[in-house]
């Protein structure tokens, strides 16, 4: 037992040799840093086109992970003797601790580390994990912070990688899919019914109009169903796409003379939006 505490003394540079100011300024540079980070690039994105707004802000989580990694190389030889099997015992020690201390903890960095080059998510995007679905806010070292559409803030590991699958709507791109449903009652024309959500779609005014506009028609027991699958300007419109279109489509087919099904008051309205996770 002593031999081991001497050896663990033997690493480390004596107490009264570490310059301690030096670390704690590399300490508070990495958190001004970080600051700078989490605040200057939203800012920035802000100000700019959508697009710009979805390439820049996955940089955060990637500068962070730098900014941790850089001051660790930093303090590292400041406190400890810089030889080949010192930083190799180091190591050793550092990932026994952490693997039986902090197992969950460190599962959670680890997949983090996975995250910022694999990209799953990033923040801009919008995705579906579990029951959650919503804006990605932040992706911090060990979690994501995604927002809901009832302005609900979710914290989730990001061990959720290993074993659930992560449903992206957008996947860093400026827009997604958004689907708008309708039933009808089978006895009337389905190539005017198409007809009148296709144009209804065209005139919305967050149609981006450069994505394809499709409506779907498939027969179901509840009656003729019609699926319009369309794309918003941006992600954030998603929400007041699909009430534009609920809305004015089944203004749309009422005014027509078409009539909603109803199987005996069992379904829901004709205009029910829908987001799709692909």
């Amino acid at each position: 037992m002593d031999q081991i505490r001497e050896h663990a003394l033997s690493i480390l540079r004596d107490l009264d040799t570490i310059n301690y100011l030096a670390i704690a300024t590399v300490l508070c540079c990495a958190w001004i840093l970080k600051k700078l980070v989490d605040i200057a690039i939203p800012w920035v994105t802000a100000r700019l086109a959508p697009g710009w707004r979805l390439r820049l802000l996955p940089l955060i989580p990637f500068l962070r992970l730098v900014i941790i990694l850089g001051s660790a190389l930093l303090i590292l030889p400041m406190v400890v003797r810089p030889t080949a099997a010192n930083l190799i015992a180091l190591a050793s020690i550092f990932g026994i601790v952490l693997g039986f201390a902090f197992k969950e903890y460190a599962t959670n960095l680890l997949a983090g580390v996975v995250v910022v080059f694999e990209k799953p998510y990033r923040p801009g995007d919008f995705v579906r994990i579990g029951d959650a679905y919503g804006e990605v806010l932040a992706v911090n070292h060990r979690s994501l912070r995604l927002v809901t559409p009832d302005d609900t803030v979710v914290t989730i590991p990001h061990g959720v990688i290993w074993k659930d699958p992560v449903y992206n709507a957008n996947d860093g791109k400026r827009t997604l899919m958004c689907v708008a449903t309708w039933r009808l009652v089978p006895e009337h024309d389905s190539v005017r019914a198409r007809e009148i959500l296709r144009d209804m779609a065209l005139s919305s005014p967050f149609l981006d109009c450069d994505r394809p506009v499709s409506v779907i028609v498939t027969e179901t027991p509840l009656g003729t169903r019609y699926a319009l699958k369309a794309y918003p300007v941006d992600s954030r419109d998603q929400f007041d796409f699909l009430t534009d279109l609920s809305v004015r489509g089944k203004a749309a087919l009422l005014a027509a003379g078409f009539t909603c099904a109803t199987a005996d008051a069992a379904i829901a309205p004709a205009g029910n939006a829908g987001f799709s996770p692909g």
